[in-house]
């Protein structure tokens, strides 16, 4: 019974995968890394100075969330000192139309950022 109380639950949501864009979006830091991510590769150090609120610990842990999402991909250059490059994945870069989508609802629909304040 419990079975099919819980495959009722599933199918009355109407967007039952949308919960994976809502985890990436919803880290604090998501979006500003994403953003800086569409121009090309960065280097974290580029990337903590492009975003220049996020402090070294949170630049971290997003990264990190993003890479387990599958949209940021880390790579290491075995250089001196270490070199390591952040860019959008495949799935990375699938994602900007869902944030295209989000931007063309807000501009249409989305209340101006002071009334929101």
């Amino acid at each position: 019974m419990a079975n099919k109380r819980a495959e009722s639950a599933e199918s009355a949501v109407p967007f039952p995968n949308i919960c994976n864009a809502l985890i990436i979006l919803g880290s604090k830091w998501a979006f500003p890394v994403l953003a800086e991510l569409t121009a090309g590769p960065l280097r974290f150090k580029q990337l903590q100075r492009n975003t220049k609120v996020i402090n070294t610990q949170s630049l971290t842990d997003t990264l990190r969330l993003l890479e387990k999402a599958g949209v940021v991909r880390r790579e290491v250059f075995p250089t001196v000192p270490v070199t390591v490059e952040y860019s959008l994945t495949e799935s990375g870069n699938d994602f900007r139309s869902v944030l295209g989508e989000m931007d063309r609802w807000a501009t249409k629909w989305g209340a101006p950022r002071a009334e929101l304040q």
